[in-house]
């Protein structure tokens, strides 16, 4: 049903001082009714950018058009000639202030955030030329989900008709086109293009042509499913393409493929075949699944944080990446994380299965990344069915090896328990192509225990660049650890039940901060007598407390597998005092740090930070150096590629 016509006095577009981020340019004729409606929603929607709105009547000589001039925040042009929708946008773009440049048809209407995800992807992706939004009907159907052209030249409103909730059409991605009823572009970019192509007048295929020339020029189409735009298709030209300016629409498609022709037989699948591939540009690209038991939150456990910097390495690569979490669940928030990198995720209703979305997707699949023993439990035999392609499997850790070291490892059921997992991580590293652990000696172990076994140590860990510490700050101590673990646990009672009050024997005034997520009751009853229980904290909140850290106190007895809590305080300039387990799998950290097992130990290395200023600095300074060497992002991607490389080139297995 047709919203009422508002008031055009009752309308007041977003006011700015000084020029704004975004000109939204929007073209005319006549049909004062639909653009009075647009303006409406645009004034609705509060973006947080800045913006001009530009209202471009195209000499219509419709007398309603003097009911836009009540629009409060407007520019209103009205040229003195027709000129054409495609001359019409580019003589507006002129006069445009913004730094970006948003073409919106006057028979849409925007929904919340529409102009701000836009902007938020520019901003986010320098490497975007354009980008565009979702555009779906007035009843809620999908419009279009971005646009693929085949390489006969037909193409595809792609989702047409269908759920826009559907996992497939909310990720962002590299589009083919974005219709032009709602596209944003640097207008750098459009003044490096020259605007429209004036080969296309008076209009259709311009904003397709306006894609592949800054594909061209280096520059990337990206379709953004948080910017949903209400579009009546139509309204502006009509539907028939035997008549009036909607005819254009069909010699302009013969000359869209007369000019790209040689592109889109080299990039472009022929019609209506391998959707997957075709709707991510990727004929020459990778697809790679990768699988775990949930969505990655990596500001609550160090296996998220791993998992999130291999997916920001495979993207790095070039590479489509599509995620299966074993739950099928849309965790809110974190899968945004996932979504706006440009991966798409799986889950349910209309994922109804793992083996569903396996049986209709797995052929396209390149390479798998499996995550985790107890998600290989299930997942491998149905990866194998249903995919060709090599499978690298993460452990995060040797689990059975962990497990030997936890309290109670030797009673009947621990031991039991014990003897299945070793089973199974035998199992899982006979029938994969490439087993990955976070350091050396724990892939030196598989290798021994399964001769033949193709196992690699990778970087678990990506930390930009940052500068040492070039004063002594004062600050307190520090441990930070999620609770799902139980060795975190351990060391917390350990820490403060027994080194703390060394420490205090040294230090009287030393105090002690607990940070992470899901804190047993065990460990929140420490709180109290200079020990504060944090529990889960923003990334933000963790960032201050680190700022305020002195000592970072890592005293655990029990894991397996590089420690982040470690590299992690190293990384933000704090001191760190850990155990051997701590230490494991960071070779040479010993002769930087002290690494101590007993609980004076600790608590005597600590004092001794805490007081000295001279050791704090030249500790810090070379944490930072050993970090910085051993955890770039460019390490971690070069380590995890060569892994990648390693099962493609290896005789197949399973």
């Amino acid at each position: 049903e047709q919203l009422p016509v508002p008031n055009p006095a009752e309308i007041k577009l977003p006011q700015h001082d000084g020029s704004p981020r975004v000109s939204i340019i929007i073209p005319t004729y006549g049909q004062v009714d639909f653009t009075l409606r647009c303006l409406a929603s645009i004034a609705s929607t509060s973006p947080v950018t800045s913006i001009e709105v530009i209202v471009v009547d195209d000499c219509s000589n419709d007398p309603a058009v003097k009911k836009l001039a009540q629009v409060q925040g407007i520019r209103l042009l009205r040229w003195p000639a027709n000129l054409g929708f495609l001359r019409s946008c580019n003589e507006a773009a002129k006069l445009a202030e913004g730094e970006y440049l948003f073409f919106l048809n006057n028979d849409t209407e925007l929904q919340p955030d529409a102009i701000d995800a836009l902007a938020r992807l520019l901003d986010a992706r320098p490497e975007a030329g354009m980008v565009g939004s979702k555009l779906i009907y007035p009843n809620g159907r999908l419009q279009e989900a971005g646009g693929i052209v085949w390489n006969d030249g037909s193409a595809w409103n792609y989702g047409n008709g269908d759920d826009p909730r559907k996992p497939q059409y909310n990720y962002v991605r590299e589009a083919d086109y974005i219709s032009g009823a709602a596209i944003m572009l640097p207008r750098a970019r459009w003044q490096e293009m020259g605007g429209f192509d004036e080969a296309f007048l008076p209009a259709y295929c311009e904003d397709s042509d306006l894609a592949f020339r800054l594909r061209q020029a280096g520059w990337k189409v990206l379709y953004q499913p948080q910017s949903i735009v209400v579009h009546h298709e139509g309204a502006s030209h009509g539907t028939d393409t035997g008549s009036g300016i909607k005819a254009y629409q069909v010699t302009n498609n013969t000359k869209l493929f007369a000019r790209w022709r040689n592109t889109l037989e080299s990039e472009a699948m022929p019609n209506g075949q391998r959707v997957m591939r075709a709707r991510d540009r990727a004929m020459n690209r990778r697809i790679t699944l990768v699988v775990d038991h949930y969505l990655p939150e990596p500001d609550r456990d160090a296996g998220s944080r791993t998992m999130l910097a291999f997916l920001d390495a495979l993207l790095a690569s070039g590479r489509v990446i599509k995620f299966l979490p074993e739950n099928l669940h849309r965790s809110p928030g974190y899968i945004d994380l996932l979504e706006q990198r440009g991966i798409e995720v799986a889950y349910g209703p209309w994922s109804h299965s793992l083996d569903a979305w396996l049986t209709a997707n797995g052929q396209e699949i390149d390479e798998i990344l499996l995550s985790r023993p107890s998600v290989a439990r299930h997942m491998l035999a149905k990866l194998r069915a249903n995919c060709r392609a090599p499978i690298i499997f993460y452990g995060h850790d040797l689990h059975f090896a962990r497990m030997m070291l936890e309290a109670g490892a030797g009673t009947p059921a621990q031991s039991e328990s014990i003897a299945q997992m070793e089973a199974l991580e035998r199992q899982i590293w006979r029938m994969v192509d490439v087993a990955l652990y976070p350091s050396e000696d724990e892939a030196k172990q598989v290798r021994a225990m399964e001769p033949g076994v193709r196992a690699r140590a990778v970087l678990p860990y990506a930390l930009p660049k940052r500068p040492a510490p070039a004063v002594a700050t004062p600050g307190n101590i520090v441990f930070v650890g999620g609770f799902r673990h139980t060795a975190n646990e351990d060391a917390a009672l350990w820490l403060a039940g027994e080194i703390m009050p060394r420490l205090r024997q040294h230090v009287p005034t030393a105090t002690l901060t607990i940070i992470g997520s899901n804190p047993t009751p065990a460990v929140l009853r420490l709180a109290g007598q200079g020990i504060e229980v944090r529990g889960f904290v923003s990334d933000e909140e963790l960032e201050s407390l680190y700022s305020q850290a002195r000592v970072a106190l890592c005293p655990l007895r029990v894991g397996a597998g590089v420690k982040l809590k470690v590299v992690e305080a190293m990384h933000r300039g704090v001191a760190v005092v850990t155990t051997t387990i701590g230490a494991q799998g960071l070779p040479g950290l010993s002769e930087l740090i002290d690494v101590t097992d007993t609980a004076e130990g600790l608590a005597e290395s600590a004092a001794r930070l805490m007081t000295d200023d001279g050791l704090w600095l030249r500790q810090t300074q070379a944490q930072t150096a050993y970090v910085a060497e051993h955890f770039s992002p460019e390490a971690l991607q070069a380590s995890l590629l060569g892994a990648f490389e390693a099962a493609s080139t290896a005789p197949p297995r399973g």
